[in-house]
């Protein structure tokens, strides 16, 4: 069957089973590989995308859940000569080690930051709590969620 996507701002038609899960349809159709194929129980946040503002994991999102709403996956965000602030962070702060997870993990920052651009430490570990890191590198993390919002804070102000 037939479903329009609306990915990254572009519409993109595939032709999938509407039951697909999202994740597949990325990487297989679309060769979007930003998002990992972790666990494929929405256990571990590496395949988390945004759609619609909200951090949904793709293993678990089928096609038909999707079409005609707006998805962002990290390829969305920025370039490697253009991160932007939470990629750019993410970098600075070394928090990637083996970097599986990493993607996820901006998408999950992303989706805290568009909602709430001056979050609390708490509201930081709880909202990226469902994303596993197995390097361990959450402290890393969690500064570099802390230091996206730091430099996203001092835009807006810099705006005003």
């Amino acid at each position: 069957m037939n479903s329009s996507l609306n990915i990254n701002g572009s519409q993109k038609s595939v032709d999938v089973d509407p039951s697909t899960p999202l994740l597949y349809v990325l990487r297989d159709e679309l060769e979007l590989n930003g998002a990992k194929y972790g666990c494929g129980l929405g256990q571990c946040g590496a395949c988390t995308v945004i759609v619609d503002g909200q951090a949904v994991f793709s293993c678990l999102t089928p096609v038909r859940a999707v079409a005609g709403r707006a998805i962002l996956t990290i390829e969305g965000l920025g370039t490697a000569d253009s991160p932007n602030a939470v990629q750019r962070a993410f970098q600075e702060e070394q928090a990637a080690q083996c970097g599986y997870c990493i993607a996820g993990m901006i998408m999950r920052a992303q989706s805290l930051l568009d909602k709430n651009p001056s979050p609390s430490d708490e509201d930081i570990r709880v909202h990226m709590q469902p994303n596993l890191c197995r390097c361990g590198t959450h402290a890393r993390i969690l500064r570099a969620v802390r230091r996206a919002s730091d430099e996203l804070g001092a835009v807006a102000k810099a705006g005003k």
